[in-house]
């Protein structure tokens, strides 16, 4: 079944006019996130990933193109779009003296949400924040000031939650924690976009991938089929005696380490495949005790689209 667009973007263009030049921090982006995904929009600092953000949540205005959220365009329904999402900003931008909960009925109040229609105490248990609830929040410690940022994103029950790097900066524990909340708030349906630059993270974590450069889109497909991209793969044999196999003694093959007991190779997975290094292997007689693999990772793919 075709999952509905819950975005989608044409043609977005946001240039920043300076006495001198102008800058062009989104360059005709286009993309779709559909509903009930985990979106990953990857990139390096500068590439025009905040300034999409802050289009989507009303704090800055695009130079042109046309934005959907939910059916509402932006430029009809700028009120409508902005309830359909919910924004967890990078930087943490608490008031101290408010406690969780303060924080939540405050924020719910600004998206006019009535008091009966409120899941306060809901969203405090979901973040792990309830036995913190009217504790000031300049004493909670970072990692609970990043679950209550998350907290305040959901007040309104948006269908789309923004997630602007939200794990930076964060020991592994507590990383590991948000996700546990970001997979809870996807199995219940919401749709989550998320910026990271932890690459490993991303991997793990999205459906599908925007890779942006410089403002415009050098990427945009499943998470699998990014990796699928990297043709090059390493395999590692521990073997029972050294073998004589050369550079290129099959199409693309290139020898890293060849010892005793060690061998380990590069090759194209378009070219050759493993069973051919494997054969050969054989034919001079050499007993194969272990074999592992290292596949490329997201990061590769990413540093060869993103480098200048």
């Amino acid at each position: 079944m075709n999952k509905k667009n819950v975005l989608s973007v044409r043609n977005l263009n946001k240039i920043y006019k300076r006495k001198k030049n102008s800058i062009n921090a989104l360059n005709n982006l286009n993309l779709e996130v559909k509903e009930g995904e985990i979106f990953g929009l990857l990139g390096p600092n500068g590439a025009g990933k905040t300034t999409f953000i802050n289009i989507l949540g009303g704090t800055v205005v695009k130079t042109s193109g046309k934005v959907d959220v939910w059916d509402f365009d932006l430029d009809i329904n700028p009120r409508q779009v902005r309830a359909s999402v919910g924004i967890m900003p990078q930087e943490v931008n608490l008031d101290p003296f408010f406690s969780p909960r303060k924080s939540l009925e405050f924020q719910a109040g600004l998206y006019g949400v009535k008091k009966d229609d409120r899941i306060t105490d809901d969203i405090l248990k979901l973040v792990s924040l309830e036995s913190h609830a009217d504790s000031y929040a300049r004493s909670l410690s970072g990692g609970m000031k990043r679950r209550l940022l998350m907290a305040k994103a959901l007040v309104h029950q948006p269908p789309i939650i923004i997630l602007d790097e939200p794990t930076a900066g964060v020991d592994v524990e507590l990383r590991k924690n948000l996700w546990e909340n970001v997979k809870s708030l996807n199995t219940q349906g919401v749709t989550i976009i998320l910026t990271t630059h932890y690459l490993e993270e991303a991997e793990k974590m999205c459906d599908r991938i925007g890779i942006l450069n410089r403002g415009e889109l050098v990427a945009l497909d499943t998470t699998e089929n990014l990796l699928d991209r990297i043709q090059t793969k390493i395999v590692h044999f521990t073997i029972d005696k050294k073998s004589n196999i050369t550079d290129n003694a099959l199409e693309s093959v290139k020898i890293i380490l060849n010892n005793q007991n060690k061998l380990s190779v590069s090759y194209e997975k378009s070219k050759i495949n493993i069973d051919m290094i494997v054969s050969m292997l054989k034919e001079q007689n050499i007993k194969i005790i272990d074999i592992s693999t290292d596949d490329g990772d997201l990061e590769d793919v990413f540093l060869r689209l993103t480098k200048n």
